[in-house]
């Protein structure tokens, strides 16, 4: 296989600095929505990327659930990799791949817990296994086989059989403050159209990168 040979031309069209809000969380929500519109699978699915205290790098695909102008919100296991890692170093950087658009968007930031108010809303709105699921795996630890999972999970399945679930208290939102966001569109012989907005005492300056 010569993977040297895969390459296609972007030809979606262009991005102008005219084209782009002023406001790169107004820019995103514009984005967003032509990314459902086109009917991307799994539009809100970004990239996370954490960093270990030997400085070592890790990424993983987590769902974006919410955004406003406080940022980016996702839900995890508070005893997870991620999660542990976002306690040690809290700057994080997020990646949104919409290829059939032509599209990417990378944000850098900043992720804090959000409040249990927050989490408590979110938790009591997914399916019942869903919630389920968040008591009975402690994320990224080893296990020796998936049955082992499958026998917590029904524990937890007989233990929460007459009642509403509760939030576990090692589970809940993380919210990305972002410090940029770089709005990325492919263009023809490879002269890709990229802005990057950076957060400024007041408002957001924005400047044309070269692809």
């Amino acid at each position: 296989m010569n993977i040297e040979s895969f390459r296609r031309d972007f030809i979606k069209g262009g991005l102008q600095r005219k084209d782009l809000d002023e406001d790169p969380i107004r820019q995103f929500e514009s984005w967003f929505n032509q990314a459902v519109e086109a009917k991307i699978s799994d539009p809100n699915a970004m990239t996370l990327a954490t960093v270990d205290q030997d400085r070592q790098p890790s990424q993983r695909m987590v769902l974006l659930k919410s955004f406003d102008q406080r940022g980016f919100v996702f839900f995890t296991n508070y005893g997870s990799q991620k999660a542990m890692e976002i306690a040690a170093c809290p700057k994080v950087a997020l990646h949104f791949p919409w290829h059939m658009l032509d599209r990417q968007v990378r944000i850098a930031g900043e992720a804090e817990k959000i409040n249990h108010r927050e989490s408590m809303q979110y938790f009591i709105s997914r399916p019942k296994d869903s919630q389920l699921a968040a008591w009975a795996s402690q994320q990224s630890s080893r296990i020796g086989s998936r049955q082992m999972l499958l026998t917590q999970f029904a524990r937890m399945k007989q233990k929460f059989s007459m009642g509403e679930i509760p939030l576990p208290d090692f589970w809940g939102g993380f919210r990305v403050r972002p410090d940029s966001l770089e709005f990325w569109q492919g263009g023809a012989d490879r002269l890709h159209d990229r802005f990057l907005y950076t957060r400024q005492t007041e408002g957001w300056s924005i400047e044309r990168l070269a692809p």
